[in-house]
């Protein structure tokens, strides 16, 4: 209680008068200047290290490139890596066949990865999105645990025409997500 007589007893005016009085101004004029060289080097040290990083500059390019094409940062590329998958089904064989699909849903796993979607596996993630973001949640599901089948049994045989099936549900989860340029 004393306390708070204390604060309506002081005169704020009379504070502010000495703190811009000319005496105490001129006190504290060595203290400004050190602060200030201070602040003009921490800032200068800022910059120069913003500057020699790219990372201000792929954050400004992503966010231009995703707002002028409306598409995510990064589609050439995964069109090109997609374009790259589907070309070992023409190679005739098997072996190919089974690495399109493992890079197949590499690629899916990356995309949602780099879309926000957190989790250890593919399926963590697929768990996150719901069938009205991606209509054949189900169907990649399983092309996923196709997937697992080929990865942990090296006895696994692979047809053309599965494979032609596995690659048809990841390019229609892609386009749904808008990850492939058209």
């Amino acid at each position: 209680m004393n306390f708070i007589n204390n604060l309506n007893n002081i005169d704020f005016n009379k504070i502010i008068f000495y703190l811009t009085s000319s005496e105490i101004q001129e006190t504290l004029f060595p203290v400004k200047v050190v602060f200030s060289a201070i602040f003009v080097i921490l800032m200068g040290i800022i910059v120069f290290i913003m500057s020699r990083t790219n990372y201000l500059k792929w954050l400004f390019v992503q966010d231009l490139t995703q707002f002028i094409t409306m598409r995510p940062f990064g589609a050439k590329r995964i069109t090109g890596q997609w374009n790259k998958v589907l070309g070992r089904l023409e190679a005739g064989a098997e072996a190919e066949y089974k690495l399109a699909v493992i890079e197949a849903d590499d690629l899916m796993d990356a995309s949602l990865k780099k879309m926000g979607y957190d989790g250890q596996t593919l399926e963590e993630k697929l768990g996150k999105l719901t069938s009205v973001t991606l209509p054949n949640i189900q169907q990649l599901l399983e092309v996923h645990r196709l997937r697992n089948n080929i990865v942990h049994d090296p006895d696994y045989r692979l047809t053309l025409e599965e494979a032609k099936k596995a690659m048809d549900v990841y390019n229609k989860a892609f386009q749904d997500l808008q990850i492939l340029e058209k």
